[in-house]
């Protein structure tokens, strides 16, 4: 299969990849983003933040997290690179913990990529801090953001949350309710 870019912006790329039959197979591509779970297991609660996003004109209720790469540009530099993503995403994940939920990460493990689709490719990567402890900078926001609140969450709370709606970022939702059923 071959691809060809041919169109390119800030945080997407449209690609047409042509198939061994001569079909097209046109993609658009971004960044990849991370997302970051940080619980007490044993008092059951889990760490989220409530962000006011342009995309809903509301507050919503999330999971740490951000872009892997700041531009398309940085993520080719990366994709020639031959770098392993995990390690990239995971050094993201803990820069998001500190500056969204002021939340020093000292350890943690990769717990899922979530994949968008066939034909927009904007994986995420969802980990779960093992070992953690608050920020002594506390949140360190980048302009823009507009992080309102970090606050704990019962497990069952944050499982009515997402039936609820009030986690609007549908297929992390999804893996966060997932993580909680495990933790059962």
């Amino acid at each position: 299969m071959t691809e060809e870019i041919y169109a390119v912006g800030k945080m997407f790329e449209l690609v047409h990849l042509t198939q061994p039959d001569g079909r097209v197979f046109e993609v658009a591509r971004r960044a990849p983003g991370v997302r970051i779970i940080i619980a007490d297991k044993d008092a059951k609660k889990i760490l989220l933040t409530k962000e006011f996003r342009r995309e809903l004109g509301a507050y919503d209720f999330r999971l740490p997290g951000g872009k892997v790469f700041d531009s398309l540009t940085e993520f080719e530099a990366f994709r020639k690179s031959g770098e392993a993503i995990l390690v990239s995403a995971a050094a993201k994940a803990k820069a998001e913990a500190a500056e969204e939920a002021g939340i020093a990460v000292k350890d943690m493990v990769f717990y899922k990529k979530s994949t968008l689709g066939a034909t927009v490719e904007w994986d995420l990567y969802v980990f779960e801090a093992s070992d953690f402890a608050e920020h002594e900078a506390g949140q360190a926001l980048e302009e823009g953001e507009q992080v309102d609140d970090v606050s704990w969450y019962d497990f069952a709370e944050v499982e009515q949350m997402i039936l609820r709606g009030d986690m609007q970022e549908d297929r992390i939702a999804l893996v966060l309710l997932r993580w909680i059923h495990a933790q059962k």
